[in-house]
């Protein structure tokens, strides 16, 4: 039986420019996100909302110890050692990266856990428990970060890549199951017609029949 060909490997001046974009991404959203975090902290009063659009959207300075929603205030060393894990994966990950969705997916996840990660690493109160600077008010709601907004971008775009059936590497999961099936049901369907054939080389032929007929009669 013959092998089913291989998924063709990702080429390697591709890779590096995928890689090159990810991490290129990941380092503007990091400076974006730290700039204008220091433009906030010099330009904003703590605690004090200035309108944007409205009561919509409003920039208001305030320090998260948690998670969105100032969650799990007294967990901050978690969501440290949660970016970690995240920067690990992401590492990781892009070994096989070979598709651009992903690479800027991962790019923008890179990018949001390393700006929330080193304010947790490096601001007040201390390493690994700071606090993340936040000054963008949703409404009253919810106020975040440019790092936020792109861990949420990441989401979304990984969501639709999932949706959509794509790999890391660049090919159609949905489509190379199909593929697979397919070449398993003629693999399937060649296999009887050779085990068919297998017995009719035993049967004599026309030819051997009316040979052997005429010598017993003989």
């Amino acid at each position: 039986m013959e092998k089913q060909p291989q998924t063709p490997a990702v080429a390697p001046a591709r890779r590096r420019r995928l890689l090159a974009l990810l991490v290129g991404l990941g380092v503007v959203v990091f400076a974006v996100d730290q700039v204008t975090k220091y433009l906030a902290e010099q330009r904003l009063v703590s605690g004090t909302l200035t309108p944007l659009l409205g009561d919509l959207l409003g920039l208001q300075l305030v320090y998260n110890p948690g998670a969105a929603f100032s969650l799990a205030t007294g967990m901050t060393w978690i969501f440290t050692l949660v970016s970690v894990v995240v920067v690990v994966v992401v590492v990781r990950i892009s070994r096989r990266l070979g598709s651009l969705g992903w690479a800027l997916a991962l790019g923008l996840l890179l990018g949001g856990c390393l700006g929330n990660l080193y304010d947790r690493l490096f601001r007040e109160p201390g390493f690994a428990v700071g606090h993340v600077v936040d000054f963008i008010s949703y409404a009253g709601y919810f106020v975040g970060n440019v790092a936020d907004i792109a861990i949420v971008g990441a989401a979304v775009a990984v969501a639709l890549l999932a949706v959509l059936g794509r790999e890391v590497d660049g090919t159609r999961a949905h489509g190379r199951a199909a593929d697979d099936g397919a070449a398993d049901g003629a693999t399937a369907g060649d296999a009887p017609g050779v085990d068919d054939a297998a017995p009719g080389k035993d049967l004599p032929s026309a030819t051997d029949t009316e040979a052997h007929g005429g010598s017993a009669r003989a």
